[in-house]
């Protein structure tokens, strides 16, 4: 099994920047892939996620704004999200992919407002 532990996110105005951790414990060895997805009402969208390899996606609505990142040595993956807008605004879950399953995390809260 794997742990993941999240931490950022919070309350930002418009422009502004955070960014997101996760770091992933227990069976590591099996780690595939890690990302971030975010849930608002109505909709939920996959806004990026880093391989094993290196290989980075990100969705459109993030492209060019928001960074994922990973430092192997810790077992963390990161989010930077630069000139945030209030759409961006949603809960943010990390996603660990294994093998043989998927984990997520408890989800951590992003407003952007004024």
């Amino acid at each position: 099994q794997v742990q993941v532990v999240e931490s950022g996110g919070g309350l930002v105005q418009p422009g502004g920047s955070l960014r997101l951790s996760c770091a992933a414990s227990g069976d590591i060895v099996s780690i595939r892939s890690m990302g971030w997805y975010r849930q608002a009402p109505g909709q939920r969208e996959v806004v990026a996620n880093i391989n094993t390899g290196g290989s980075t996606t990100y969705a459109d609505s993030v492209k060019g704004r928001f960074t994922i990142s990973r430092d192997n040595a810790k077992n963390t993956v990161y989010l930077q999200m630069d000139s945030l807008k209030p759409e961006d605004t949603a809960v943010y879950y990390c996603n660990v992919r294994v093998v043989y399953s998927t984990y997520w995390g408890q989800g951590t809260q992003v407003t952007v407002s004024p």
